[in-house]
């Protein structure tokens, strides 16, 4: 159980990151940039206090390489969702090809313990 901590903590600190990233292209297109960042910023201190306990969790299971793929899955995987419910675009199917690759990134960085 200790293992899925970081991940359930990663997936939730993507949740804050993306909005972070993305959320003032919708929310905030009318307002001026300074208050854009610094909004974003705000939201970005809620994914760090998420962010930096999963990786110092995470990193008594996994590996440096492990932990970074892992973030990269979820934060597609958050990203994709965000996407089509709240910015209302398409996943298209270089997303669905790029995502594949990704996959093979995890077989890759999990087939061993080394």
């Amino acid at each position: 159980m200790t293992r899925l901590y970081p991940v359930v903590l990663l997936l939730f600190s993507n949740v804050f990151m993306i909005y972070a990233w993305y959320g003032h292209l919708k929310d905030m297109r009318t307002k001026p940039l300074i208050i854009a960042i610094v909004l974003s910023w705000g939201v970005a201190f809620f994914e760090y206090c998420l962010q930096v306990p999963a990786n110092r969790i995470g990193h008594q299971y996994y590996s440096l390489g492990q932990l970074k793929v892992m973030q990269e899955i979820i934060t597609m995987s958050v990203f994709a969702v965000f996407s089509v419910m709240y910015m209302k675009e398409k996943v298209g199917l270089d997303y669905l090809l790029a995502s594949l690759c990704m996959v093979g990134a995890v077989y890759f960085m999990f087939r061993s313990n080394g």
